[in-house]
């Protein structure tokens, strides 16, 4: 790593496998996608922004400086000989190369500004509070530091915040639910039998699992699946515990470990084979669900041929499923599963022929719309086509505008911003979705 021609994803690839981590884990400490992350390290993705550059650089354990001065190829695309390089619409006919040597010393001035801002302001962006600080609580302290509820909880009452909670997930309130999650688990474990109890906590879990993947807190998805597994254990319900390991499914390919992520839920679709006792609808409707997720980590590990069996036995049990039962909820999950394996084994055409044969409005609730809509955008992303990509994330705010603050979505308007000059309004966009647009 000594070589003066080294670029900078060069760098970061040798430092990555120096520590022996997976691209997935160097993601994830950035809060960004493995997508994301492999095209850093293949000079694709330039790395400007000064909070991520340092966030960056205190993973590897290396300074900043070091970072800042390696040049990114990314740089040199083909653009317009006039570009404005700072927010006094100054122009320079320089080429990308010199364009790159006057960046980085902006880049040193902007570093120089942070470290040296007051220290009020410093402490008051450390501190922000996150959406999840009332679970982190519960999960750290216990009930102690949950406000105590205004009535007597009662397993009817548990029973109508299971349902509230399901509903506040679908409609991506997200910032609701994830206030009254912690005191909706406090009372769960208050009433009932140990199993009643068990079940009620378990499927509480299982829904904050999934609104921690949404908000990007993977410390919490790891420690709130082990939670549901737990509880589903001792509550004994097949449903609830199969669920639950399709959650900690989710926890470990988070984590980088893809193989152990897909056995898990193929074991779990496998034995719940043997679970007579639960309905024949609701048992190929979870199994559909858990083939289904074990075919998008396969693909994320690029086993195309596991994949797209995997997927194809989804969608068989979703369809079984659906005769048995009439509803049509499991095959388009499915479909969205599908359609998100196109995108990550890179067959962005397959994704956009497949997403032109579902019909959005069709989809029942806003987070399946929405998330929809960001696969969508994220294959055209793939695809090179920017406009349309773009206006499948105005499709995705508009059916659910917290969903659109989501990383997946702000790599998406990172890289939108490029072309700002030709997507009007992708900047007011991209502050939306949590980007610091300089």
């Amino acid at each position: 790593m000594t070589d003066g021609n080294i670029t900078f994803g060069r760098f970061v690839s040798l430092r990555r496998s120096e520590l022996g981590w997976t691209q997935l884990r160097l993601a994830t400490e950035l809060d960004r996608s493995e997508d994301w992350m492999s095209q850093v390290e293949r000079d694709v993705q330039q790395v400007h922004d000064v909070q991520l550059l340092r966030r960056l650089a205190s993973a590897l354990g290396v300074e900043i400086e070091k970072l800042m001065a390696l040049p990114q190829p990314a740089a040199k695309r083909p653009r317009s000989p006039r570009r404005r390089v700072s927010s006094a619409t100054l122009a320079t006919t320089s080429g990308p190369e010199e364009d790159d040597v006057r960046r980085r010393p902006f880049l040193t001035l902007a570093v120089a500004a942070l470290v040296s801002a007051p220290a009020g302001q410093q402490v008051a962006h450390a501190e922000a509070a996150s959406p999840l600080s009332g679970l982190e609580d519960l999960l750290l302290y216990g009930p102690a530091r949950i406000p105590t509820p205004r009535h007597e909880p009662a397993l009817e009452s548990v029973t109508a915040s299971l349902v509230s909670s399901r509903q506040e997930f679908k409609a991506a309130r997200y910032d609701v639910l994830a206030e009254a999650l912690p005191g909706r688990l406090v009372a769960a474990d208050l009433v009932g039998t140990a199993e009643q109890r068990a079940c009620h906590v378990a499927q509480l879990y299982n829904i904050a699992v999934r609104l921690s993947i949404k908000i990007g807190d993977n410390n919490l998805v790891a420690v709130t699946s082990d939670r549901a597994l737990t509880a589903a254990r001792m509550g004994g319900d097949p449903l609830i515990t199969a669920e639950a390991e399709r959650m900690v499914s989710s926890s470990w390919r988070r984590q980088g470990s893809l193989a152990r992520a897909t056995d898990i839920v193929v074991v779990a679709a496998e034995n719940l084979l043997a679970e007579t006792s639960v309905p024949e609808a609701a048992r190929l409707a979870t199994r559909g669900d858990l083939y289904a997720t074990a075919a998008y980590t396969a693909a994320k590990s690029g086993d195309r041929s596991f994949a797209h069996a995997l997927i194809k036995e989804a969608a068989d049990s979703a369809a079984a499923a659906s005769r048995a039962s009439g509803r049509a909820d499991g095959v388009q999950g499915v479909a969205l599963h599908e359609l998100s394996v196109h995108h990550e084994l890179g067959d962005a055409g397959r994704a956009i022929e497949l997403a032109r044969t579902v019909d959005p409005s069709a989809l029942p609730t806003a987070e399946r719309q929405a998330r929809f809509f960001t696969d969508v955008a994220r294959a055209f992303d793939q695809w090179g086509k920017h406009e349309h990509c773009y206006r499948a994330l105005l499709a995705a705010e508009e059916a659910a505008p917290q969903e659109v603050r989501r990383g997946s979505v702000r790599d998406l308007a990172v890289g939108l911003l490029r072309y700002d000059r030709k997507l009007p309004g992708v900047r007011d966009f991209a502050a939306r979705a949590g980007v610091q647009v300089i």
